[in-house]
């Protein structure tokens, strides 16, 4: 029996994918944040299914829930928000269940920042404008970032950032920005991505913050900071020139 680690996608319950629905209806016990994996998205689950919200629950009862059902022969469905491939604590359920012997898989899913990016009407990486993405977060009262990965550093490069977990610090990251962007660089927010209660913030790092407070924007929200968000004179990329030889 398999552990399925599944992206539940951004919020929207037709943004899962195909193979991630299929797997959630063929799994009798179904693991899920209850915060941030919407009924929508359970519904999938078969009659009888046991399902786990697991908002409340600490790693080690996590994991211990995906091994009895696999000591039981039942596959299970671990839900992730977003993509698990980014800030969902993944790794370290499968390095438990390497230790406990457990079969997993993992299956992607529509991340958090793709669905704000949608929101937007912006392509993150335009020609000549910014080509690097970082994604990232902020400590607070979260894991500590490990060194050379505070926003000041990554900020040098002025590359599109990407923040996840950090908009209740959202003028603690102006601040720790501001130097390396500028007061006036665009900046977005995007709470409850492709969720019927969406909130789209756009702005400059000058203002957003204060943006964020006056429509009480604490949570599920994703940060984006960079010139692609108002960028309209830009070369045409070189993918679809008539200039490029297609010979090849």
């Amino acid at each position: 029996m398999t552990v399925h680690f599944i992206g539940a996608g951004p919020g929207a319950a037709d943004l899962i994918t195909v193979r991630g629905r299929d797997l959630i209806a063929a799994a009798p016990v179904c693991l899920y944040a209850g915060s941030l994996v919407p009924d929508e998205v359970l519904a999938w689950c078969p009659p009888g299914a046991r399902l786990v919200d697991t908002a409340k629950m600490v790693l080690d009862d996590i994991v211990a829930e995906m091994v009895a059902a696999h000591a039981a022969g039942q596959d299970v469905a671990r839900l992730h928000s977003g993509d698990p491939s980014v800030f969902s604590a993944m790794a370290e359920q499968m390095r438990r269940l390497d230790a406990a012997g457990v079969p997993y898989k993992v299956t992607p899913g529509v991340p958090a920042f793709a669905a704000a990016a949608a929101s937007l009407g912006r392509e993150l990486t335009v020609p000549g404008v910014g080509q690097t993405v970082v994604l990232t977060r902020t400590s607070a009262r979260a894991t500590p970032m490990p060194p050379g990965e505070d926003l000041a550093t990554l900020g040098r490069s002025r590359a599109t950032m990407v923040l996840h977990l950090a908009v209740q610090r959202i003028d603690e990251v102006v601040a720790e920005l501001v130097p390396n962007y500028g007061a006036d660089c665009p900046a977005a927010v995007v709470a409850y991505a492709s969720r019927p209660d969406e909130i789209v913030l756009r702005g400059t790092l000058a203002d957003i913050a204060a943006q964020v407070r006056a429509a009480d924007v604490r949570r599920t929200a994703v940060i984006i900071v960079g010139s692609v968000l108002t960028a309209a004179g830009f070369t045409d990329s070189h993918l679809y020139s008539a200039a490029r030889c297609r010979d090849e």
